[in-house]
């Protein structure tokens, strides 16, 4: 189905819903857009389609390729009945993805003394301005020091990174030598830490000494070397070495070795072990700064990056190298209608895919100058973020629904000169319309589309996306597709709907960009996206498609939640609980927060004879969560539940726990419950749930 029709396969918007009106894109954004109307958007979608080999083919004209492509551009099974599921893109050629972001930008485009990154640090006072040359020799030597560890092509490295250049340094070290990288966000727990780099295999970890979020200090390097004795004592021996310069680096895992290499950044005290801690800047002292690259397969691996599964254990997502750089690199263009006098600032982490795809290797494609910001956005004031885009000129800004929330309520100010934004993207999960209007009116001064971008770490970029200059907006809709991608809504049965729809999102074909497995595990990457609807790829998200075939994200089908733009996996936290001493069963529903789009509410049934108090909650929120998955899954909720509202067979109702949640008194057919006493009692002990 095309992504809007009438008889010339467009619908013009006509007269819209209240809750649905269409804002048009302003006349400056025409000049110069890549995509200037929808028309074009229209016939690029169509090639992108219907000729799909010419479509990837003139965008791979863009790169360096030591083989060039030849042959079948795309190759894929997305049946299951007919055998294994995989994707093969521009398969045979040769490139490598760190030589065409950084030595092609500095020797074919004359791009060297060009801004590639403004670092901005927690603190004001702390900045730095890094050109394509001086990234270019930095991660040349982060290469070489690696290599002289032993790291070679295909060994899984692990890094646990601020927010700081390193971090960049370090992944793109890991691309230019075929090294596999695993970034880990430096705000998850040692366990957490741990059990990537168990399942990763990872040869090296990187990390810091530690960072400041805001006023609050976290000592990095002690939550590494507690997740290396926790592989330690689960698997392996382990035995390291050190490093150390201005900023910070830790360790590593071999099947019997672990290096942890530690960068210092805040001069934070921190445990030491002398068999297998080394400074990085004693590592980097006098290596060369300059690196031959790995030329590297299309298919081999880039990276793994560790999402949230239903089961509770994260999945390693894999991508590889020349899809993910074709894909990253035309999505950063057009979405955000890149040119190269702009400045841009994505504001999330690269510990998730959106720091991977569109602060690193989409914006270095395309020879960008990017904003690095390792800060919160109210310290030390309410104003960091607006202060930063008036410092830097910053013309085209991505940040999450949960930011703009917490924004909104300071109002109109402190707002700085925000004269220069031209595009305001969104990223982690719908936007709720009174928040994209918020944006709409006072940051983007009713004149910058907002860009409501729709996607996942298992699509590597955008897939449901207006275009600037080219789509009519309606606030909280994705919108259409961006090319390559073809949607589908599929109800219960698998059955494809028509016209307006609602029912499960799903995708037709692979585009580049699209994961090519779980690492080390065929068969949990077959059963996750494809077997539910077999000939689909099938996102998790239940969607709306309205009479325009405008697409409207509904929210998770599975058992996941997504707290903050963060996806978190309801197994994963009731695991957690259920380690506490005290609690005998748990189950965990999402319930709408003002800020987060959704918190975490959780129900609790004790053992016999324990108490349910203020201390347990704590304790529960503490142990449970901060220490076993990190910050992001402590609940803002907890109820005492004598019992759980359960089917005749055994399974949770979180149909009506949700309801309970939000307390909503109409439950609907409640036949098929062992007990229905229980939700009455559920319903009188919601006040003892405490925030």
């Amino acid at each position: 189905m095309s992504p809007v029709s009438d008889s010339s396969n467009r619908v013009i918007p006509g007269p819209q819903e209240p809750e649905e009106k269409t804002y048009h894109p302003s006349d400056g954004l025409f000049t110069n857009a890549h995509v200037p109307d929808f028309d074009a958007y229209l016939a690029l979608y169509k090639k992108s389609t219907e000729e799909p080999e010419e479509f990837w083919a003139d965008v791979a004209q863009e790169f360096y390729w030591k083989k060039p492509p030849s042959g079948q551009m795309l190759q894929f099974n997305f049946d299951v009945n007919k055998g294994n599921i995989y994707i093969k893109f521009m398969e045979g050629a040769k490139t490598n993805i760190c030589y065409n972001v950084l030595d092609r930008n500095v020797h074919v485009r004359n791009l060297g003394e060009k801004v590639a990154y403004y670092w901005e640090g927690n603190s004001p006072n702390h900045h730095q301005t890094i050109t394509y040359n001086q990234l270019l020799r930095n991660v040349c030597r982060c290469a070489n020091a690696l290599k002289l560890l032993g790291v070679k092509k295909g060994d899984r490295v692990a890094i646990y990174l601020p927010m700081i250049p390193e971090l960049v340094y370090t992944m793109l070290a890991c691309a230019r030598i075929g090294a596999v990288h695993s970034i880990v966000f430096a705000g998850f727990s040692s366990e957490s830490l741990c059990e990537r780099i168990m399942d990763a295999q990872c040869n090296i970890l990187v990390t810091a000494d530690g960072v400041y979020r805001g006023d609050k200090l976290i000592n990095l390097k002690k939550i590494a070397s507690e997740a290396l004795e926790r592989c330690k004592e689960r698997y392996v021996p382990v035995c390291c070495s050190p490093l150390s310069e201005e900023p910070l680096f830790t360790s590593a895992y071999h099947p019997s070795i672990l290096h942890t290499h530690t960068h210092t950044h805040t001069h934070t005290g921190t445990p030491w072990d002398e068999s297998c801690d080394i400074w990085w800047a004693d590592l980097m002292d006098g290596v060369s700064d300059e690196c031959e690259p790995e030329w590297m397969d299309s298919e081999d691996p880039l990276f793994i990056l560790y999402t949230s599964g239903s089961t509770g254990k994260p999945k390693g997502v894999v991508h590889t190298v020349t899809g993910y750089m074709l894909y990253t690199s035309l999505t950063f263009k057009y979405v955000f209608d890149y040119h190269h006098d702009d400045v841009y600032w994505c504001t999330a982490d690269i510990g998730w895919i959106t720091g991977h795809s569109y602060i690193t290797y989409g914006p270095l494609a395309n020879g960008g100058t990017s904003v690095l910001f390792e800060g919160v956005p109210v310290y030390p004031h309410v104003g960091r973020l607006w202060e930063i885009i008036e410092k830097y000129g910053v013309s085209k800004f991505y940040t999450a629904p949960t930011a703009i929330r917490l924004l909104m309520k300071y109002g109109r100010e402190p707002l700085y000169d925000l004269s220069s934004l031209r595009v305001l993207g969104t990223v982690g999960e719908p936007i709720n319309p009174e928040a994209w209007l918020w944006y709409y009116d006072v940051v983007g001064q009713q004149r910058c589309p907002v860009i409501d971008t729709f996607w996942q770490t298992e699509t590597g970029g955008h897939v449901l996306t207006p275009l600037p200059a080219s789509t009519p907006l309606k606030p909280g809709s994705a919108t259409c597709p961006f090319f390559g991608v073809q949607p589908a809504v599929l109800n219960e049965h698998g059955e494809e709907l028509e016209g307006e729809a609602e029912g499960y999102l799903v995708f037709q074909k692979p585009w580049p960009g699209i994961m090519r497995g779980v690492y080390g595990n065929q068969e949990r990457f077959e059963s996750t996206y494809f077997r539910k609807f077999p000939g689909f790829y099938v996102t998790g998200d239940g969607c709306r498609r309205d009479k325009d075939g405008y697409y409207w994200i509904t929210g998770r089908i599975d058992d996941m939640l997504n707290v903050s733009g963060h996806l978190l996996s309801t197994a994963e936290v009731e695991a957690a609980l259920t380690e506490h001493p005290s609690v005998a069963e748990a189950a965990v529903v999402s319930r709408p927060h003002a800020v987060k789009g959704e918190c975490l509410y959780c129900f609790v049934t004790l053992k016999d004879h324990k108490e349910f108090n203020r201390t347990l909650m704590e304790e529960l929120k503490r142990k449970g969560q901060r220490e076993k998955i990190g910050p992001i899954a402590t609940p803002d909720f907890i109820q005492n539940a004598p019992g759980l509202p359960k089917t005749r067979s055994g399974k949770i109702m979180r149909r009506v726990l949700r309801q309970i949640a939000r307390n909503e008194k109409d439950l609907g057919d409640l036949s098929t419950l062992a007990d229905p006493k229980v939700v009455e009692v559920l319903f009188s002990q919601r006040w003892e749930a405490a925030a």
